[in-house]
């Protein structure tokens, strides 16, 4: 029988779509399918609001942090708990608080170091009446402050098979014959595409049929990773994609997965390969190292080149060996990632910091 009764208000303050906005619409989605009544309060004119708005979702808009805190003072009341998925409205929630009186749920999907300002950040984090984090990496910063930080997971929906559009990926970029090498990741300083594209130059080197491909939007790294290319004459053979709308079931194509981070609370779209048995080369920063462990593919330290590269090569060599990682990898997606252990761990979350 379908638990009833709770009002949640799920909170995300960001405009693009990356892996907290589509946490956010699975936790919605499995609140409303238990029969609790969820509602979004969603940056204005951002992708989530309309994807949420697509699937019958009640949404609500706002158009920046002071917006986000008057709309919530306003209309708080409405809701048993309010959930905070993104950093940048905790504080406006915790000042609202003062007037609606609503506990507040934060789900922290980073693992950056602490940075200047200490003191507020530990002001804000214990006025929320539960900090959530994806991995036990996000769980550190928070703990090292006295903060009690449960730790759950993000979840990953089943991929559906479309082997006719992969053939239509491949035929475009005339990549039939080739195996390909992929990430999935923004340009930007965090996501080290410059360690990954030397990585590649050496791996290049070694097997003439190889080919890494590079899906991602424009970052603060841009310059340098197209630089890079063309320093290594990898025009060829490093090919930058830019941003691709549902591109996880491309990842099928793959005869290797790699994720160079240098930080990464847990990485989603390492758990989205993993789901399509392809094998995983990942450094061990923040919380891939709890996520490509136990024998689900094989790490290196963040900027390690030759370690990428040959950990790349015996991917690429020893193709039985990997796909023996990649299945314990589907596996064990399959048991500890699941959408329907997220939400209930949510629902029981909100129901011990509301007393019940």
């Amino acid at each position: 029988m379908a638990e009833t009764g709770l009002r949640i208000l799920q909170i995300n303050t960001e405009r693009g779509w990356r892996g907290g906005e589509r946490q956010t619409l699975l936790t919605a989605v499995g609140l409303r399918a238990r029969g609790h009544h969820v509602e979004l309060l969603l940056r204005k004119g951002s992708a989530l609001a309309e994807r949420a708005r697509a699937l019958g979702l009640v949404v609500h808009t706002a158009g920046g942090g002071f917006a986000f805190g008057c709309w919530l003072a306003i209309h708080g009341k409405r809701y048993d708990v309010l959930h905070a998925q993104t950093a940048k409205v905790v504080a406006w929630a915790v000042a609202a608080a003062a007037v609606n009186d609503r506990p507040i749920v934060f789900s922290r999907r980073t693992s950056f170091a602490l940075g200047a300002g200490v003191w507020l950040t530990r002001l804000k984090w214990r006025s929320v009446a539960q900090m959530v984090a994806i991995s036990e990496a996000a769980a550190q910063a928070p703990r090292s402050l006295g903060v009690p930080t449960q730790v759950i997971p993000s979840a990953v929906l089943p991929i559906v098979s479309d082997p006719s559009r992969i053939q239509r990926f491949l035929k475009q970029h005339a990549l039939e014959g080739r195996r390909l090498v992929g990430t999935a990741a923004a340009l930007s300083v965090e996501k080290d595409p410059v360690t990954l594209i030397h990585a590649a130059a050496k791996v290049c080197a070694q097997f003439d049929d190889v080919v890494f491909i590079h899906w991602g939007a424009a970052g603060a790294a841009s310059h340098a990773a197209h630089q890079a290319i063309a320093e290594l004459g990898l025009q060829d053979r490093y090919v930058l994609l830019g941003f691709e709308q549902e591109v996880e079931p491309l990842f099928a194509a793959l005869s290797v997965f790699v994720m160079a981070s240098r930080f990464e609370a847990l990485g989603s779209s390492v758990l989205d390969a993993m789901l399509q048995n392809v094998p995983i080369v990942s450094t061990n920063a923040g919380g891939l190292k709890e996520t490509v462990s136990q024998g689900r593919g094989l790490v290196c330290a963040p900027g390690d080149v030759d370690a990428m590269a040959a950990h790349i090569s015996l991917m690429l060599a020893q193709p039985e060996q990997a796909r023996a990682m990649a299945k314990v990898a589907c596996t064990a997606v399959q048991t500890d990632y699941a959408v329907d252990s997220m939400v209930e761990r949510y629902i029981e979350l909100y129901r011990e910091v509301l007393g019940h």
